[in-house]
């Protein structure tokens, strides 16, 4: 158990894998058929990672010779780890989801770090698209994955997955037994029906029923390799798999569960009882899931992805490091010290160093290939636009592709690079850019929301008739939905630095820049900065900018 009044100096796993690892600072947010508007199953990922290119994955079904190898490389690093043996048959996948609408997202919650077999084959990332390339249900995935680390090694450190077909929704936490100990231990929970889940970078699942082989799945050793370890001594029906493989500390508290917390309260008012919890005065820890007050829709996740405590005490918009213009982002690292005491910033679910994020919906009343939708948007989640990808197009659009620029190749035909080019501008006069950017972010999500239906209905009526029109339809409206969005946003910010170059201010009416009688442009006005943060700029400066009078 987590202690009370955690204290500063206690930030150490947690804030070590935030703070160092790629790919590992990523939120999830569950959601079950019971739990949506109109029955779907969803499940939200952003991949926040400081050296992560957002592009949109595609491996196409293909068929392989008996005796076919796969190589397989480390996702974070590229690093060779093996080989493993290729299935007869793969099934298309379009970033995290496969044309059976099977969809597995992931966060890394680090756990015991002795644990990680370096001498392991399958990483986390390859788990995660080789596991979509050969199952159909999320049942089926839970079983393929932890056959996989049985039979080739569990190379990362402790993960928690994001499982879900049309139908169901699971978490599976897994991680490592040491070097040269092939396996993993692991457990796995469905979330039922009519409740919604979340997990950040920590561990989640605690007890667990051992009798429940429908709703609970666990390796055989998962216990008793605890207690072989010296982690456990206790009773079965007390064992947790969080607290023995992740336990908690301050900074699994803070900069991890409470990202949950605050998914959570947006869906549940009660929540709020938790605050003392996720400040770290408190043991009473939340729950694995919860019922939302109303039903949730895919709009509403993608909102919860652009969340930065507002209207919390956990608020990024008040503190010192928010700046002349309210900005929730803060710069890394995550911690810091002055003389000799430890600080740190709050971790939001939406940060500026996401390559990618989604909001994956599973739909089971419709044919796979127009049921499944990647809401799917680059770079920061606050300020991108979530465009329907339908698993059953052909091709990716060219502004998603893989290789259409990189980290280190700027191209203005990507859109991984517009979208950093509008959020870069608005991080440093946020709290007026972003009033534009909601706009127009508004308008397109908009249009998508209530261009969906219809798009629905003329892809299955010609589904019914012929299948591959239905692909080609479905492949024509998401490139150009793709098209318009990435040039409607480069239009943004090309109004973005004219609006206000300089720190200034030129007006405008419905985008269109005002101009005096004579057709030049009218003068710009001068913002400045809020009453507050003027206040505080006198408060810390004292005389030193006083106006004076000169003496006689």
């Amino acid at each position: 158990m987590i202690k009370k009044h955690f204290a500063i100096l206690s930030i150490t796993m947690a804030s070590l894998f935030v703070n160092t690892t790629n790919s590992d600072a990523c939120t999830n947010i569950l959601v079950t058929k019971g739990a949506s508007v109109d029955g779907s199953t969803f499940i939200s990922y952003a991949a926040d990672s400081h050296d992560f290119f957002g592009e949109l994955y595609y491996w196409p079904g293909q068929e392989f010779p008996e005796g076919a190898m796969l190589d397989i490389r480390e996702w974070d690093t590229g690093k060779h780890l093996g080989q493993i043996h290729q299935v007869s048959r793969t099934h298309t996948v379009i970033g995290n989801m496969n044309e059976h609408q099977l969809t597995i997202a992931e966060t890394t919650f680090g756990g015991r770090p002795e644990l990680r077999d370096t001498t392991g084959i399958m990483d986390y990332g390859s788990l995660i698209y080789v596991t979509l390339q050969r199952a159909k249900t999320a049942r089926e995935a839970i079983h393929v994955m932890s056959q996989l680390v049985e039979d080739y090694g569990y190379y990362s450190s402790g993960e928690s997955f994001s499982i879900a077909d049309p139908n169901e929704v699971w978490i599976m936490e897994m991680i490592g037994k040491g070097p040269k100990n092939k396996g993993a231990v692991w457990v796995a929970i469905k979330v039922p029906d009519g409740y919604v889940s979340a997990h950040a970078n920590q561990a989640r699942i605690t007890t667990f029923d051992l009798n429940d082989k429908e709703n609970v799945l666990y390796s055989n050793d998962v216990i008793s390799f605890a207690r072989e370890s010296g982690y456990f001594n206790g009773k079965n029906r007390d064992f947790s798999f969080a607290d023995t493989y992740a336990p908690l500390d301050f900074g699994a508290v803070r900069f991890c569960e409470a990202r949950v917390w605050s998914a959570f309260r947006l869906m549940n008012s009660d929540m709020n009882k938790y605050v003392s919890f996720i400040e770290g005065e408190s043991t009473d820890r939340m729950p694995l899931f919860i019922k939302p007050e109303i039903k949730v829709s895919v709009r509403d996740v993608q909102n919860i992805m652009r969340d930065h405590f507002e209207g919390t005490p956990l608020s990024m918009t008040e503190d010192p490091g928010a700046g002349a213009y309210a900005s929730p982002y803060r710069y890394r690292p995550l911690t810091w010290e002055v003389n000799g005491v430890q600080y740190f910033n709050e971790r939001a679910i939406s940060t500026q160093q996401t390559g990618f994020s989604f909001v994956a919906q599973m739909r089971n009343w419709l044919p796979n290939p127009i049921g499944g939708i990647l809401w799917f948007g680059v770079d920061d989640a606050n300020m991108t636009v979530y465009i329907p990808m339908y698993m059953g197009m052909n091709s990716i659009p060219e502004n998603f592709a893989q290789g259409n620029g990189s980290m280190l190749e700027f191209s203005w035909n990507s859109a991984f690079w517009v979208f950093n080019w509008v959020a870069n501008q608005a991080y440093n006069r946020y709290s007026y850019m972003i009033e534009d950017i909601r706009k127009v972010q508004t308008e397109l999500e908009d249009k998508y929301e209530l261009s969906t239906p219809a798009v629905d209905q003329a892809a299955l009526a010609l589904y019914q008739e012929d299948p591959k029109s239905a692909k080609a339809y479905i492949t024509d409206y998401v490139h150009n939905q793709s098209r318009i969005a990435v040039s409607r946003w480069k239009k943004l910010g090309e109004f973005l630095m004219v609006k206000y170059l300089d720190g200034n201010l030129h007006e405008e009416e419905n985008g269109v820049f005002l101009r005096n009688k004579y057709g030049n442009p009218k003068p710009a006005q001068f913002p400045g900065y809020s009453n507050n943060f003027y206040k505080r700029i006198a408060d810390e400066t004292g005389d030193k900018l006083k106006i004076k009078e000169l003496p006689e």
